[in-house]
């Protein structure tokens, strides 16, 4: 269904991530994120070419022309590596053009692309509406990721919890998922995967840094375990 109110969120996140870019220092951008070996060079790039991706596949739902999210991963990882050690002035303004072109294709798109399924690069079927949520999962799990004042504290709630939707649907999709329960203390979130299988509880922003594995659930207790669980694999 066609819905460009959902852009708001992605500007909001696009407007923090573009903040925290512009405050490093040339030599800062080169130094480690969450995700090693990634510097934050890597992780900024990596959203830019990633959003680029995202608008190849909008415009295979737009045209009905099967366009890759990619060339191939290799190609993927070359880009991410060429664009990595580049200045903060050119990182931020690759940031905000790719993020321009982003709500250019989403705008352009007819009634009925909206109800098109494209292919992710890991297969995963995909419409343009869960494209936007990824564009926002990308933006708030890598703001995170750069290590630079910004955390999963940071994430307002409604995009922590759409992000983690968006996940646990990716989750469902695969049959290996084991069975698990979520339960946010604090926004009253709960997610049911599979049954039976441990109840991993705490705040919203813990279970997502658990869920999108970068944490090991310290701050997260649960239930039906010894202890909290690796999270599952869902990218």
């Amino acid at each position: 269904m066609r819905d460009l109110g959902t852009l708001s969120p992605i500007t909001a996140s696009t407007n923090r991530f573009i903040a925290t870019v512009a405050s490093l220092t040339d030599a800062q951008v080169r130094d480690g994120t969450l995700i090693p070996p990634w510097t934050r060079g890597h992780v900024i790039t990596h959203v830019a070419r990633a959003t680029d991706s995202l608008c190849r596949l909008l415009t295979w739902a737009r045209t009905g022309v099967e366009t890759p999210q990619y060339a191939s991963m290799d190609a993927r990882a070359a880009e991410i590596e060429a664009g990595a050690g580049r200045s903060v002035a050119d990182l931020v303004a690759d940031v905000r053009s790719t993020a321009d072109r982003f709500e250019t294709a989403v705008r352009a798109l007819p009634p009925e692309a909206w109800r098109t399924e494209v292919r992710m690069r890991t297969g995963e079927p995909r419409t343009p509406t869960a494209l936007i949520s990824t564009r926002l999962r990308e933006l708030e799990i890598h703001h995170a990721d750069l290590n630079a004042g910004y955390g999963f504290s940071d994430i307002p709630a409604d995009a922590a919890r759409w992000i983690i939707d968006d996940i646990v649907e990716a989750l469902t999709r695969r049959p290996e998922t084991p069975p698990l329960r979520l339960e946010a203390t604090d926004t009253g979130l709960v997610h049911v995967l599979g049954t039976g299988g441990p109840t991993v509880t705490g705040r919203q922003a813990d279970i997502l840094a658990w869920l999108s594995g970068r944490s090991s659930g310290t701050r997260l207790t649960a239930s039906g375990a010894d202890k909290v669980p690796a999270a599952p694999f869902w990218i």
